[in-house]
């Protein structure tokens, strides 16, 4: 006999965040390999960093609506896309601000390549922010617990 207590996970919402990851996963690969390209290139951080976490949006709202939110495919993908790029915006906002803050002392420690765990420790914070913002506005559903 199984009961449920207050603070037993929802399995089908834990299964929705850890698709989520999986998908930013591919798309923090996107992010990081351009990044890195694009610095080699010569491109200073702000910029480097816009163009590549923007490219990983794009990955992770086609994935995010086929796969991890399928549910929510009947809805207008246009509509879902401004929503996406939305809360992605606020992303790129919170990440930008902090690669710039982070470069400088992980560049200490790191040298040239400082830029990468500044990145990381971003990409970390910003995560559950787009999760938070897509699932309960871009991909809300109409039913609870669906």
């Amino acid at each position: 006999m199984s009961t449920k207590g207050p603070y037993q996970i929802d399995s089908k919402e834990t299964r929705r965040f850890l698709r989520f990851l999986v998908v930013g996963a591919g798309g923090t690969i996107i992010d990081f390999s351009l990044l890195s390209l694009l610095k080699l290139l010569g491109l200073p951080t702000l910029p480097a960093n816009t163009i590549s976490y923007l490219a990983g949006v794009i990955n992770n709202f086609y994935w995010n609506r086929r796969w991890t939110f399928s549910e929510t495919r009947e809805q207008r993908w246009n509509k879902q896309f401004v929503q996406f790029l939305a809360v992605s915006l606020v992303g790129l906002l919170l990440n930008d601000a902090l690669v710039v803050l982070l470069e400088p002392p992980f560049t200490g420690w790191f040298g040239r390549w400082g830029y990468l765990p500044a990145k990381a420790v971003a990409t970390v914070v910003v995560v559950f922010w787009n999760y938070l913002g897509n699932r309960l506005w871009t991909f809300r559903t109409s039913t609870p617990g669906s």
